[in-house]
Order: C-alpha cells, then sequence, then structure tokens
C-alpha cells in the first residue's frame, strides 16, 4: 500500500515540537519565557535547576515517540507495537490539548490563562489542535491499514 503523506507530516510536525523543546533546554530562561513555559520555569532555569530541564526532557521525548509513531504509521519506518491504539491516542490527545485549550482560553480566570498567560493558551491551543486535525486526516485515510496486522511478507519489506 502507498505512504499515508498526511502521516509523514504528522511524523515532521511532533518531531520539529521535539526539537523546539530541546532548543528550549539550550537557550535557556529567555526561551523558556518566549515559549510560554511560565515565568516559574524561567526562574528555576535561571537558578540553574534540573526540574525545567527534566521537565522539558521528558515532553521532547513524548513528542519525538510521537513523531516515530506516525512515522511507523505512514510505512516510512519499520510498524511499532500497538500503532493503531497509540495512533488514535495521539490524536486525541493533540485534539483535547487543543480544543480543550481553545475552550480554556474563554475563561480569562482559569488557572491556565491567569499563570501562562492568554496568548500561550492560545497560540498553544492552535497549535495542537493543527497538530490533531492533520492526525484526524491521516488516520481516517489510512484506518483500514492501521487495522491491519502485518504478515511475514510484509515484514520482510
Amino acid at each position: 500500500m502507498q505512504r499515508n503523506y498526511w502521516f509523514i507530516l504528522a511524523g515532521c510536525l511532533s518531531i520539529a515540537a521535539s526539537l523546539l523543546h530541546i532548543a528550549c533546554i539550550i537557550g535557556g530562561s529567555d526561551w523558556y519565557r518566549f515559549l510560554g513555559a511560565g515565568e516559574q520555569m524561567a526562574q528555576m532555569a535561571e537558578r540553574g535547576e534540573i526540574t525545567p530541564t527534566l521537565i522539558t526532557l521528558f515532553i521532547s521525548g513524548v513528542l519525538a515517540t510521537w513523531g516515530l509513531y506516525a512515522f511507523s504509521a505512514a510505512k516510512f519506518i519499520p510498524r511499532l507495537p500497538l500503532l493503531k491504539f497509540c495512533m488514535l491516542a495521539i490524536t486525541a490527545v493533540y485534539c483535547i490539548r487543543g480544543f480543550g485549550g481553545l475552550i480554556v482560553a474563554l475563561f480569562p480566570n482559569s488557572y491556565q490563562v491567569q499563570h501562562l498567560g492568554i496568548e500561550f493558551v492560545v497560540w498553544s491551543s492552535l497549535i495542537c489542535a493543527i497538530f490533531g486535525v492533520v492526525h484526524i486526516v491521516a488516520v481516517k485515510l489510512a484506518w483500514l491499514d492501521l487495522s491491519s496486522k502485518p504478515t511475514v511478507i510484509d515484514a520482510a519489506k
């Protein structure tokens, strides 16, 4: 079957987000502030605390893994375990984070808006919503293929 280029796009988006998180670690407190991680994270980074680095590395690792799953679904790399389940879960997380965040942005007294700022909540939510829509299209186009189990012939390719 032909590669699903929507999944390749989805994988590239997740990998780009992962690399942006790594850049945040390298860039330090100014990058944490610019990218909206919150003043508390920026101040911890300024003090040389390990917490912002660990949190950001964890998020980066999750996003990179999601990128690999999208590449696997696109048949760009070998099939990863639980592919269909993982692609559904990843799609759900992006959509919930994206569209849920946009709903939260309607409430200026919410915790997220108060602590992260309306600009960060809106922009990060829009980005996640776009990622989610790309994943929805990719999953819809590949639904039957995601459901099929790889055969011995497929594994040899």
